[in-house]
């Protein structure tokens, strides 16, 4: 079994960049690469912010847009799969098991990203890069989330950043 990418475009708000499959692939093998995750199922969605909205709500309890949400199928000891997300960090967020242990389920998917496609094109202008850049770094950064980092404190943060920097430049969406 190989890392895959499964790929789906649930929105019509936003004109996607020619190509964003073909380069969420090419983020996802070198980001595997570099982390050591050689194989299992990752997949991403774009949706909209009503949508988001909706998940966000439903898994978070916050009834606001976000830009990315996480749902990994790493699961800790009798607990369900932690949820990640890209706006803020929370400490209630991390499940822990009897040991605090995350496992790995064997044959399951890494887990689900989802992207809202107008919140990156707002956060693209806003910081001033290509909205392929900005989809490309919360497809990082929700990856990252599925293997298990967080960014619950500044040293958690910068260690991320570090991390998604690296992916996107070997990708050549560096700032």
């Amino acid at each position: 079994m190989t890392l895959r990418l499964d790929f789906a475009n649930e929105q019509d708000e936003v004109e996607l960049p020619q190509g964003l499959e073909n380069k969420l692939e090419e983020l996802l093998a070198i980001a595997g690469e570099l982390e050591g995750v050689e194989t299992g199922d990752v997949s991403v969605t774009i949706v909209d912010d009503e949508s988001i909205r909706e998940l966000n709500a439903q898994y978070r309890g916050l009834d606001k847009s976000t830009d990315v949400l996480s749902f990994s199928m790493l699961e800790t000891a009798g607990d369900e799969a932690p949820i990640h997300y890209g706006d803020e960090a929370d400490e209630t967020d991390a499940d822990e098991g009897e040991e605090g242990e995350l496992v790995e389920l064997p044959d399951e998917p890494i887990g689900d990203i989802v992207i809202s496609a107008a919140t990156a094109k707002r956060q693209a202008e806003e910081y001033g890069h290509s909205l392929e850049r900005e989809l490309g770094f919360l497809f990082v950064h929700g990856f990252l989330h599925l293997i298990g980092y967080d960014h619950q404190d500044e040293a958690a943060e910068a260690v991320m950043t570090e991390k998604q920097e690296r992916v996107l430049g070997k990708a050549g969406l560096s700032r």
